[in-house]
């Protein structure tokens, strides 16, 4: 997992996918369409979508296998709570088709994020991660995206 500033993305050894990504990434705003982007066929695309966010209970609790996540927020801010998908058991096993597998949450984070705007985060496919918790119970409206890059294309 990294969490950073979007401004320096570059002080990571990702190569051009990296790269690719990230000049996407600064091409969006506040007032981008909700809709999926293709930046690179189905190996790197992104997703802007917007919601409130909720309580802890109401959050899912998942990973990646396909796919490393890169998060980033146009407004509001919200909270992920991360963990090492060794620590976890599984709920609901990995499926293709919604590229996840989905964990009981039954123990508490030891990495807690307030993510907001001007930051990132990435999750890799170890980093199991349960986002769009309220900070301090007060559910806000967020604007976000979510980049997907193929493990296969970081170096």
């Amino acid at each position: 997992m990294i969490v950073d500033k979007i401004q320096n993305w570059g002080d990571y050894p990702f190569g051009n996918t990296w790269e690719l990504a990230f000049n996407f990434l600064k091409t969006l705003t506040i007032d981008s369409d909700e809709q999926k982007y293709n930046i690179l066929n189905d190996d790197i695309f992104a997703v802007v979508t917007s919601y409130e966010t909720s309580l802890r209970e109401e959050a899912i609790l998942e990973t990646h296998r396909k796919y490393i996540d890169i998060q980033a927020i146009f407004t509001g801010r919200e909270r992920i709570e991360c963990y090492s998908r060794d620590e976890l058991v599984v709920d609901i096993p990995y499926t293709e088709v919604k590229e996840a597998e989905f964990y009981k949450k039954d123990i508490n984070s030891n990495i807690l994020i307030d993510l907001y705007p001007g930051n990132f985060v990435m999750f890799f496919p170890k980093d199991a991660h349960m986002t769009s918790i309220s900070i301090n119970n007060k559910p806000e409206f967020i604007k976000k995206v979510v980049i997907k890059i193929n493990v296969k294309l970081i170096n």
